[in-house]
């Protein structure tokens, strides 16, 4: 057997396949590997991008959800809601914000937050459009260089924000009114700004507001200007009628603040965070500066009602103070009760009328003073309205009274006063109804039963006498006319002036009449020739 005819299989296991190496890896793990480089290039995107991480603080997270809620800023969204948790103390809840990258300029120490739900306040209506989005938590950046990572959120959006331009300003008032955070600034009925926040004094007796004007408005704000409320309905009813004065539909409603400067003298530019004073209306505001003001105390024997503080003091229609209290005084010595009014006059009021500006001395005004009073000078309550029955009071002059004696020294002053008209009217009126109280009425009247009683038995005779004439003396009383009748037509024909006796009476008269000419010729010549008595009338010489 030749070496070439060996057995075919061992020929095969005699010969090795050998298998080309290479160090590139499989196709299959470029898959995972291609995904695991994209994971960690996003991761490294996302952590490059993260910005700072803050806590806000709100009171509730109504509204609010955990990787839902956005943070916006003119609304951009510069950050997202990363968890809510409640406080330790359980006061509020704590809200932790991722912010973006490029938001690092909202961590400033004062920057603001607060939560943007449907709203309706002093300032209208906000946050329609989370209806349909959700709530979200707007941003006010601060302009602070310091940092910080825990804020407190605000339950309403500020009224002004870092991107508003304008100034602010103090109000010093009594009361608030129904002013609030919002309320609009008005200047000649055109808002130019809002209140912005208030707090009560201190001292706890008044309150100061800050508003804000915005800046094309704020020049109109000088160191003149008179600010004043604006809310509601304006209605005053008082001596002088019915006065009703609005801003606007808005101030009705919400409330405002309005001003402006007395005859337009605004004086400079006011400064930001200048202190006015807010009047409670537009008329006090506008008021002249009235200089020192003096007490005076007037005491009325008659009923106040209808006097009330803050009641005009007028001399002859010019306002020259008002009415500051009022009350009841029992007087142990004349053992009678006195309504004391406690007024404030101005004098300077009437120094503007043309008078010396220049202040007299204490011993002047005292001189003055008296002099007047000697003169009539009075006080007297007057209705100022008769369908209200408010009263106010005028002080005039009154002539022919008593003199009054007033000690000048005494403070305050005690000025006389007069019973008004009204008052005296109604004190006669009493008078004359005592009087007839003071009748004896029932009296009277059971005497003048008994006097109608007798008086309809004496009409009773009457009638029966007046029947008995008629039929007794009717026919005597008839005779006797006619006898009258005939008497009465001879006394006519008698006295007719054709009648015998007229013309008998005529020629009598003429003789009389030539009787009396000669009698008084006869003592015409007597009073000529007294002595013709003696030797008689001489003869006339032929």
């Amino acid at each position: 057997m030749t070496p070439h005819s060996e057995h075919p299989n061992q020929a095969l296991n005699a010969a090795s396949v050998t298998q080309r190496r290479t160090w590139l890896p499989s196709m299959i793990w470029l898959i995972p590997l291609i995904a695991a480089l994209v994971g960690i290039a996003l991761v490294a995107r996302i952590l490059l991008e993260r910005g700072p991480e803050i806590v806000l603080n709100f009171k509730t997270a109504e509204g609010l959800e955990a990787g839902k809620t956005t943070v916006k800023y003119k609304n951009v969204q510069i950050g997202m809601v990363k968890s809510l948790r409640l406080a330790s103390d359980r006061s509020n809840v704590q809200v932790t914000i991722q912010l973006n990258k490029d938001a690092e300029a909202f961590t400033a120490q004062d920057t603001r937050y607060w939560v943007v739900r449907p709203r309706l306040d002093t300032s209208g209506i906000s946050g329609l459009g989370t209806l349909l989005s959700g709530a979200y938590i707007g941003a006010d950046a601060g302009v602070d260089a310091t940092r910080a990572t825990q804020f407190t959120g605000h339950e309403v959006r500020p009224s002004v924000t870092s991107d508003a331009s304008g100034q602010q300003y103090l109000m010093r008032a009594n009361n608030i009114g129904s002013l609030d955070v919002g309320s609009p600034v008005y200047y000649r009925r055109i808002k130019v700004g809002q209140v912005v926040a208030y707090e009560l004094d201190d001292d706890g007796r008044g309150v100061t507001l800050r508003v804000f004007v915005n800046t094309p408005y704020a020049k109109f704000v000088g160191t003149n200007t008179r600010f004043w409320h604006a809310s509601g309905l304006d209605m005053q009813i008082n001596s002088s009628g019915l006065t009703l004065r609005t801003q606007s539909l808005a101030t009705i409603l919400l409330g405002g603040i309005a001003f402006g400067a007395p005859e337009e003298e605004m004086g400079p530019v006011a400064p930001e965070n200048t202190a006015f004073t807010l009047a409670g209306d537009e008329s006090f505001a506008m008021k002249q500066a009235d200089g020192t003001a003096q007490n005076v105390v007037l005491f009325f024997d008659q009923s106040l009602r209808g006097l009330s503080p803050g009641a005009p003091v007028d001399f002859r229609g010019v306002v020259i103070g008002e009415v500051k209290s009022i009350g009841a005084q029992f007087d142990r010595d004349e053992r009678a009760f006195r309504m004391p009014v406690m007024v404030q006059i101005y004098p300077d009021r009437l120094r503007r009328q043309g008078a010396e500006s220049q202040k007299d001395s204490t011993a002047k005004q005292q001189e003055l003073t008296k002099f007047l009073i000697g003169k009539g000078l009075r006080a007297q309550l007057r209705t100022g309205n008769f369908l209200t029955g408010q009263l106010y009071v005028a002080i005039d002059f009154f002539p022919n009274l008593t003199t009054a004696n007033v000690d000048l020294h005494k403070l305050p002053l005690e000025l006389p006063t007069v019973p008004s008209s009204l008052n005296e009217l109604q004190s006669q009126v009493q008078d004359i109804a005592g009087k007839i109280n003071k009748l004896p009425l029932e009296k009277m009247a059971a005497n003048l039963l008994t006097t109608m009683a007798t008086l309809d038995k004496t009409l009773s005779g009457a009638e029966q006498l007046m029947q008995t004439l008629k039929n007794d003396v009717s026919p005597e009383i008839t005779a006797v006319m006619k006898e009258a009748r005939k008497t009465i037509r001879s006394a006519q024909q008698t006295l007719a002036q054709d009648s015998p006796l007229q013309q008998d009476m005529r020629q009598t008269l003429q003789e009389l009449t030539r009787a009396a000419g000669s009698i008084r010729v006869l003592t015409d010549y007597l009073e000529r020739h007294p002595d013709a008595l003696l030797r008689g009338k001489p003869e006339d010489p032929k």
